[in-house]
């Protein structure tokens, strides 16, 4: 996998803005970063960005650790188990074209999904049903978000900030493991993610700055725009 000097920038720069976002609102690194990344440096996908993503929901987590909702974390990693196997299954078997497009319809049924979603209910079942998705999606296409966050998104900020960063983090490490027993963890993409991590660094630490604007309104529907336009540019690269 060659990286040019522009494909760099690019993907340090939506890394930048999308821990800055998780890090505000709970989710979003690889929702934001994913699309573009896959214009610029598909083969990087989705291997890199998980492992660059891999830390911040520790990081969320421990930050507002009082807010937990321990009682429903252990039904959203239930399902996360056999959504790693299904997400192996997917990224062993795509060419970068198809994950391209994977990660553009992913993202933009997340937008609308978001948008036009009524409440959740949040117990046993409809965690369960979000952590499988999610990690099928995450394992997949690095974009995992969308699935947990809908069955959060009328809670306060500390509980999804928390409840999602632990999720992340060991859904995370599930899938780290899963690319490690398949061969998808290669030396370019580890150089790269490492390359990634003071971008992600620096997004993580200002978005603590951040969480008083959550309730402003304003940062959600920003993301939803450039996610919608980013999803539909990586499903136009990856069908031309």
């Amino acid at each position: 996998m060659h990286v040019g000097a522009g494909e760099f920038v690019v993907a340090a720069l939506v890394v930048l803005c999308g821990s800055l976002v998780q890090g505000t609102i709970g989710f979003g690194l690889n929702l934001l970063a994913a699309p573009f990344v896959a214009l610029v440096l598909p083969e990087a996908l989705p291997v890199t960005l998980v492992l660059v993503a891999w830390p911040v929901g520790a990081v969320t987590a421990v930050r507002e650790h009082h807010a937990l909702d321990r009682r429903t974390l252990p039904w959203l990693l239930l399902g996360a188990v056999p959504g790693t196997l299904a997400g192996l299954a997917i990224v062993t078997r795509a060419s970068t074209d198809q994950l391209a497009i994977i990660v553009g319809a992913v993202t933009l049924l997340g937008v609308v999904l978001s948008v036009v979603t009524p409440p959740i209910h949040v117990g046993p079942g409809s965690a369960g049903i979000a952590g499988f998705v999610s990690n099928v999606t995450g394992t997949a296409a690095a974009v995992g978000g969308p699935p947990v966050a809908l069955l959060y998104q009328h809670h306060g900020g500390p509980t999804v900030r928390a409840t999602l960063g632990v999720f992340f983090a060991v859904s995370a490490t599930l899938s780290v493991a899963g690319y490690a027993l398949t061969g998808e963890i290669t030396e370019d993409r580890v150089l790269l993610a490492l390359a990634l991590l003071p971008a992600m660094a620096a997004g993580i630490w200002t978005s603590k700055h951040f969480h008083g604007l959550v309730d402003r309104r304003w940062l959600r529907p920003t993301v939803l725009t450039l996610c919608a336009i980013a999803g539909t540019a990586a499903i136009l690269r990856g069908a031309l």
